[in-house]
């Protein structure tokens, strides 16, 4: 941003057109062919190797490098793709830093692990370039699947339903489908389209009837789909959001963060987004991480981010906090909000120092205020209140095993769901499980 520039409030067009195309470039640019077999050649292709079972699809990781290395790309794809059909979007936002690298044995001999998220995207780019699907179905069973939401646990499910032959409709409630994918992850992690691109690769396999704009599935609803069809899986993710119970929250400079990165994601023309000059952002995980990033790169000039606990508590892996600091990002640890100040055109929050004890997280009564003429809400979701019918743990519907729910012929996965992680690969993961399990209940039929 121009140093002459001054800005008060919330306004948009802080920066030139060419700085808004510089600051949401891919964040991880794309392998070339003759770096990706550079990556690929220090693979140990380590028998039951930590990387797969660190993934939670399952990916046969040190199988489609070794592909790769043999300049069988589409092959490695494959591979990939036989465990996670979203493996694209997975190689673009999987914190692999805490998940298949982690675990990656070159991480543990020689602190740089294996760069198994951009080989991933490096094979799974070149396969779905080709255009034709690599999966064929299988003679259709007659039977019918409804999946209540686009997102990465729907599509998944629905893919590997419709690859088994099964008629699927996917019920979303948004104008486009992808789910989180689409609308709730940094614009800096999935450019061009991408999300949209991998769903109209991923229903290419045809028997996917996509329902869009669709009412919010409730309960009776639910009752009707279970009466239509031979299963119901739900997807739908996790659509309300956590308040924060403070004064001066519903002051109108006051958003929550999910809102805000849908916005962003959507838009045509970034310039158009307004951004405040001061932001604070309160949350530790990696909703904050996001809309603190985006609004630095956007053109705020200072972005805070508040979290009530020690740093190290902090919900969002350190890639992702070394990344927010290196954009500028300030992280203040061990603080909670107590209000949201109004003073003619200055608007403040202040908050209170916290510490971490064996009874919890303490105020420690010592107070300070930050400049904040934005104001960001990420403390979390939540799933809302529409099926009191199914058994609910921990604000999420109660699934055991491959995401069977307490109503007969319901299954569900992904964020609304217990027992996950709120992880896109995760998600993939338990629609896939639940597509398996409901394919062996409707073949004994």
């Amino acid at each position: 941003m121009s140093n002459s520039r001054h800005y008060s409030g919330i306004v948009p067009g802080r920066l030139e057109p060419e700085e808004y195309h510089a600051n949401f470039k891919d964040l991880h640019p794309p392998l070339t062919g003759h770096e990706a077999a550079v990556a690929a050649d220090r693979c140990y292709f380590c028998y039951e190797a930590p990387c797969i079972e660190a993934c939670p699809t399952e990916i046969d990781i040190p199988l489609f490098i070794r592909q790769i290395a043999s300049g069988a790309e589409k092959a490695a794809a494959k591979t990939i793709f036989d465990s996670n059909i979203l493996g694209g979007m997975c190689a673009r936002v999987c914190p692999t830093e805490t998940l298949c690298e982690e675990a990656c044995v070159r991480e543990a001999a020689e602190g740089k692990p294996v760069e198994i998220g951009r080989l991933q995207r490096f094979a799974t780019d070149a396969l779905m370039a080709i255009g034709t699907h690599p999966y064929s179905r299988a003679a259709p069973t007659g039977k019918s699947v409804a999946v209540v939401g686009a997102g990465p646990a729907g599509l998944a499910c629905a893919h590997r339903l419709a690859m088994k032959g099964h008629d699927v409709s996917v019920f979303e409630a948004r104008s486009k489908p992808g789910g989180l994918n689409e609308y709730g992850i940094a614009a800096y992690k999935t450019v061009n389209q991408f999300a949209a691109k991998e769903v109209d690769w991923l229903i290419s396999i045809g028997g996917i009837s996509l329902c869009i704009g669709e009412e919010p599935v409730d309960l009776v609803r639910l009752h009707e789909l279970r009466t239509e069809f031979d299963a119901v899986f739900l997807g739908f993710g996790l659509s309300g959001v956590n308040s924060i119970a403070i004064e001066g929250a519903n002051l109108g400079n006051v958003e929550d963060a999910v809102r805000f990165i849908a916005r962003l994601r959507q838009a045509s023309d970034l310039s158009g987004i307004a951004v405040g000059r001061d932001v604070v952002v309160i949350g530790g995980g990696m909703t904050a991480i996001d809309a603190a990033i985006q609004s630095k790169l956007l053109g705020a000039q200072t972005v805070t981010i508040a979290y009530r606990g020690a740093k190290q508590k902090m919900s969002a892996s350190i890639f992702e906090q070394d990344l927010a600091t290196s954009k500028g990002v300030r992280i203040v640890a061990d603080s909670r909000p107590v209000k949201i100040i109004s003073e003619g055109k200055s608007r403040l929050v202040e908050f209170e120092r916290t510490e971490t004890t064996e009874h919890g997280i303490l105020g420690t009564g010592e107070t300070f205020r930050l400049p904040a003429d934005q104001v960001f809400i990420a403390i979390g979701q939540r799933l809302e209140d529409r099926f009191d019918i199914l058994d609910i743990e921990g604000g999420k519907i109660c699934v055991s095993g491959p995401g069977r729910t307490s109503m007969t012929g319901v299954w569900a996965g992904g964020d609304c769901a217990s027992g996950g992680n709120d992880l896109t690969v995760t998600a993939v993961a338990e629609g896939r499980d639940a597509a398996e399990d409901i394919h062996r209940l409707l073949s004994r039929d």
